[in-house]
């Protein structure tokens, strides 16, 4: 009886962490731009992110080719309509409705359309006209939505720079730029209306570029830093990504939105630019994108947002070849046009990722088996670390989800009670438990894989195949 208890329970237990892996990634999109003339086929390119984890893709338009080539592949679909036609949407109820039955109807369900925004950063176009339009041109949509039928079944919002924040330094003084007023009240108004997202385009990279600090590249790529201490709330930031989205947050929270959720519509990093630009490098861009991946995969959320992750959709798909700009504007690609990866970001169906934030330690179950044995690994400082570089380790580390107990008075790895011995222990786990990619095991260049067991007497190291 007591093993078909255990069995049954095992059963039960085995196939919640199959149904939690199999919802943990759909919040990951990734943006599909059309600036170039050299792109694969739609059909290539949806049968390619069938064998990776992400689940939405972002169109700027409406093209019915690639909406036609995602049917079926129950990928999510965002489709958008252009500043262009935001006049004529606003004035003309009838020019919504066609629209749709042109650029939804016909493919909806098939095509798995989730989500239109209309127009592109509006709020910053200068254009006065244009910006009181957008509000009734996004009621005149949903009207036509729900004509359709399909009022629930697709949300319809509007897409925002980070510029509309007045502020965002703490994140806690989050506040929308009063120049805007009633208008991006009355947006926020039709967003909590709706149950529509704010969308918004953070980019910890541009940060970066007006702040290049090497403290602050740490900061935008997730590797191990001092943190940045929130003035208002005390919370100790560790990643540029979370204190922008958190800034939203207050923002929304301020103005009494506390029920709009925030979808990011954009975030990226260029893995190569002009010998005049600083911060793109394939080993930056690999670092931004790899850790946000896993950070997101791992349902840590942000401080004011915990346990869940914010959809997030990253730029882009492949370099857009006739977009103007510096050379990082076409450089931002996550794939080649041969629809090989630049760069592993831990896109992989087969990349391993946490299966429970709140319990980091939980083994993942791999989808597939390895072909062969292979050695286990483990993540430890390199000589010569100083003990400065060893705490900053240790404390992003224990503030991302490690569960950092078997080092504190009375674990089992609490002796020696040295930095060195903690931080070790500390960084092994994130690795372990992160997904063992090689960036897992970066922290600034501080730290490398080793096949030595660095356990000792009841401290056990947990170890993996690299």
């Amino acid at each position: 009886m007591a093993n078909r208890l255990f069995t049954w329970a095992f059963i039960i237990i085995f196939f919640f962490q199959l149904n939690h892996l199999s919802r943990s990634e759909s919040f990951i999109g990734i943006n599909y731009g059309q600036v170039a003339d050299n792109l694969p086929s739609p059909d290539a390119t949806a049968k390619m992110l069938q064998s990776t984890s992400i689940e939405k893709v972002r169109l700027y338009g409406a093209d019915p080719a690639i909406i036609k080539a995602f049917a079926n592949t129950g990928i999510g679909i965002m489709i958008g309509v252009s500043n262009g036609d935001i006049p004529a949407m606003a004035t003309d109820p009838s020019f919504a409705k066609n629209w749709v039955n042109s650029n939804v109807s016909p493919f909806y369900p098939a095509s798995k359309i989730v989500h239109i925004n209309i127009g592109n950063e509006v709020l910053l176009s200068g254009d006065r006209n244009l910006m009181t339009q957008l509000l009734p041109a996004m009621q005149n949509l949903q009207n036509a939505l729900n004509s359709a039928s399909l009022n629930g079944k697709i949300k319809v919002s509007t897409v925002h720079s980070m510029a509309v924040l007045r502020q965002s330094d703490p994140p806690s003084s989050g506040g929308f730029d009063p120049s805007f007023g009633d208008l991006m009240k009355g947006l926020l108004e039709f967003n909590n209306a709706t149950g529509s997202p704010l969308v918004i385009n953070p980019y910890p990279f541009f940060a970066y570029q007006s702040d290049p600090r090497p403290e602050t590249l740490a900061f935008c790529l997730f590797q191990p830093n001092s943190g940045r201490v929130d003035s208002g709330t005390k919370i100790k930031y560790t990643n540029m990504f979370d204190a922008q989205v958190d800034a939203v947050r207050s923002a929304l929270n301020a103005m009494g939105f506390k029920g709009v959720e925030i979808l990011v519509a954009e975030t990226g990093w260029p893995y190569k630019g002009d010998s005049n630009e600083v911060g793109p490098s394939l080993e930056n861009a690999k670092a931004y994108n790899g850790n946000l991946i896993a950070h997101l995969k791992s349902m840590v959320g942000t401080p004011l947002m915990p346990g869940k992750s914010v959809d997030t959709y990253l730029f882009a798909l492949y370099d857009e070849d006739l977009k103007p700009g510096p050379g990082s504007e076409r450089a931002f690609g996550l794939f080649k046009l041969d629809m090989t990866m630049n760069y592993d970001a831990g896109l992989s169906k087969t990349s391993q990722a946490p299966s429970n934030a709140k319990n980091p330690a939980t083994p993942t179950i791999p989808t597939t088996p390895a072909p062969k044995a292979k050695k286990s690994v483990w993540c430890v400082p390199k000589a010569g670390v100083s003990d400065a570089q060893l705490q900053a380790n240790l404390d992003y580390a224990c503030s991302h989800g490690t569960d950092c107990s078997s080092i504190q008075p009375g674990g089992a790895c609490f002796e020696p009670n040295t930095i060195a011995s903690h931080a070790t222990y500390a960084m092994n786990l994130l690795y372990q438990t992160a997904g063992r990619n090689p960036w897992n095991c970066d922290f600034s260049q501080t730290a490398t894989l080793s096949t030595t067991n660095p356990s000792y007497n009841a401290c056990q190291y947990p170890g993996g195949e690299a």
